[in-house]
């Protein structure tokens, strides 16, 4: 069986909105009120699919979910028309195009059972999130149907906050070897809190069935919280042998890279010190929410977005990496300009799985030309453009609706229950 690294992208949806909903995100909080533009959103989301396909990587997709969630508006007692205008907004919420939230996932090499063993994110912490893992698990139980590969979980309970892969990482010699995995878990940093529990880390790592020897809890340091990195993952990113990581992205540094070195000799840790990156342009610019990938030829590339060029302590600091003799040798540059707009970065789009191609459900994976019939769909059916006062609207309500189940019939995933 050959085990590769799939990134499974988010499909951005057509209800895509800036809303301002996710206390201690800050550009989602900068960017309230304006309007968005969901078919140029899709569009950048799927430029970078095709991109990264072009770069030799594996590519899959994860699908927007049904907004309205009429069911969900319904528990709380009301209908999308007659909602007050907050549940309406967390009702139309297209949050779950940033599939790195989706699932936490342990490859089959890390697992007592040697199968690929995926749990779905609860996302208790935010309202307009909470409502998300049904629909996702519905998704990843069709996507990854084959007993004898995979399991997946349900969510760990409330009240223990879990968010998925953005504060997982992993390191390994290769994809297919055991690695050490690691779960990072935060403590309420100033004004904001902290969405992933050790709890719920620990109760994914005990149901995966990982080698508690090689499994590690860290925690993130208060002050990256503090200063916007709402997850892991907008401070620190893993692949293969390496950390790419801020120098204050981590409560204890020294204990945690101490850890590194004893259970993985080989690791290659590529510190950003503050002294040259602050928190805040590290943020800013979503540096280290890059796709940090293992190219063909074994290059280590990182996926960035535009940003991290206009701001230019960033950029400085990225050439000077690049020039030395460090492990990650190649910079490529996206566009996600309205997906970085409601804070979330390349890495943010994707959630990784380990798997052979082979034993996943075709419906979930694309090359060019499948991301071509989905190109058509988004430029025929998504809205142009959303204002935040328009998520009461019936005609919009109505659009989002047919572009989805457009998208569903054109994937050939009509009739499954998504």
């Amino acid at each position: 069986m050959a085990l590769v690294e799939i990134n499974f992208d988010g499909i951005v949806g057509p209800s895509h909105n800036y809303a301002g909903l996710s206390l201690g995100n800050l550009a989602s909080a900068r960017n309230k009120g304006e309007t968005a533009h969901p078919r140029a959103a899709a569009l950048q989301g799927l430029a970078k699919m095709r991109a990264n396909i072009a770069l030799g990587l594996t590519q899959g997709i994860l699908l927007p979910h049904a907004r309205p969630d009429h069911d969900w508006l319904a528990r709380m007692g009301s209908d999308h028309g007659g909602a007050d205008p907050l549940l309406r907004a967390w009702a139309m919420s297209a949050a779950a195009m940033w599939t790195a939230n989706a699932a936490t996932v342990s490859p089959a090499p890390d697992t007592a059972d040697g199968r690929c063993h995926l749990t779905c994110a609860n996302l208790v912490s935010m309202p307009h999130r909470s409502h998300e893992w049904p629909g996702t698990l519905a998704q990843l139980r069709l996507a990854f149907a084959d007993p004898a590969h995979f399991t997946v979980h349900n969510p760990v309970p409330a009240p223990f906050g879990d968010e998925g892969a953005a504060n997982h990482m992993r390191l390994c010699a290769s994809h297919d070897a055991p690695s050490v995995e690691i779960f990072v878990y935060g403590q309420s940093g100033g004004p904001f809190p902290a969405r992933q529990h050790v709890a719920a880390s620990r109760a994914v790592a005990a149901s995966h069935g990982l080698d508690p020897a090689r499994t590690l809890f860290v925690q993130q340091s208060v002050e990256a919280i503090a200063a916007g990195a709402f997850h892991n993952d907008v401070v620190a990113v893993t692949n293969g042998t390496v950390l790419f990581t801020h120098e204050q992205a981590f409560a204890a540094n020294n204990s945690f890279y101490a850890d590194l070195a004893r259970l993985m000799p080989s690791v290659q840790i590529v510190e950003v010190p503050a002294a040259r990156v602050s928190l805040a342009d590290a943020i800013r610019s979503y540096m280290f929410n890059a796709q940090l990938v293992t190219l063909p030829d074994g290059v280590s590339a990182l996926i960035l977005p535009d940003e991290a060029r206009e701001v230019p302590a960033v950029w400085d600091w990225l050439q000077d990496m690049i020039a030395g003799n460090g492990p990650i040798r190649r910079l490529e540059l996206v566009n996600v300009r309205q997906s970085m707009s409601n804070g979330g970065g390349p890495a943010c789009l994707r959630l990784r799985v380990v798997a052979d191609p082979l034993t996943v459900d075709p419906r979930f994976l694309v090359d060019a030309e499948r991301i071509a019939r989905i190109e058509a769909v988004v430029s025929a059916f998504w809205p142009e453009s959303i204002a935040p006062e328009q998520l009461g609207d019936a005609a919009l309500v109505a659009q989002v609706e047919a572009a989805r189940a457009a998208l569903l019939d054109a994937l050939d995933l009509a009739g499954t229950g998504l």
